[in-house]
């Protein structure tokens, strides 16, 4: 069994012990053992997880890898301690909040020979399987991406783009390198709204 600790207990943490403990017959997390989890809040236990100590789950022979769920301006960081510590990391997107963290984080990766995988669960789902089917083979002449969130933390979470990354991982996936050609961002404190409009163009124009 391969050893598994899951850092922050947010929705993507909490859905993580739940799959982690009820694992689908057959699916490659039979071979993942949950030996608990990490979170600043005091919990004792969820779902039968145990909450166990950062310094714990860093030092413990028994834990190969970390699921990393917290806010994404600690990714970097987390990622960091566990990659020292000998561990695979897993991690939600984005990876870090600079492209240069990011690059630093791979190479560190690669020189400890451990695997560290971004997670864009999105990417794997049947309806996104299927828009990937239905695009292949045809020119994209013109098209419009348009979602809406609550308001977000930029302290916690980075700059607004940040929240749009798992988008434009779908367009890159779905029609190749892009090139920003304009970006626009409108911001309303007194209705707490904000906006961020970006303008690609794929490579052939």
């Amino acid at each position: 069994m391969f050893g598994t600790v899951v850092v922050g207990v947010g929705i993507a943490g909490l859905a993580r012990i739940r799959d982690l403990m009820n694992p689908m017959p057959s699916s490659p997390s039979e071979h993942l053992k949950l030996f608990g989890f990490v979170s600043r809040r005091s919990f004792g236990n969820i779902n039968e997880a145990k909450q166990i100590s950062l310094e714990d789950a860093l030092r413990s022979k028994e834990i190969h890898a970390a699921f990393i769920s917290t806010e994404n301006r600690s990714h970097e960081e987390t990622i960091r301690m566990f990659l020292e510590a000998g561990k695979h990391v897993l991690v939600e997107y984005p990876m870090a909040l600079s492209a240069k963290a990011a690059h630093e984080l791979w190479e560190m990766a690669e020189q400890k020979d451990k695997v560290l995988h971004v997670e864009h669960i999105e990417l794997l789902t049947e309806e996104y399987k299927q828009l990937k089917k239905e695009v292949a083979g045809k020119d994209l002449v013109k098209g419009t991406l348009h979602f809406t969130g609550h308001v977000l933390d930029e302290s916690k979470t980075g700059f607004p783009a940040f929240s749009g990354i798992a988008r434009l991982t779908w367009l890159i996936d779905l029609f190749g390198d892009l090139t920003v050609t304009s970006a626009t961002r409108e911001k309303q404190k007194d209705k707490s709204y904000s906006r961020m409009i970006v303008h690609f163009q794929t490579a052939n124009k």
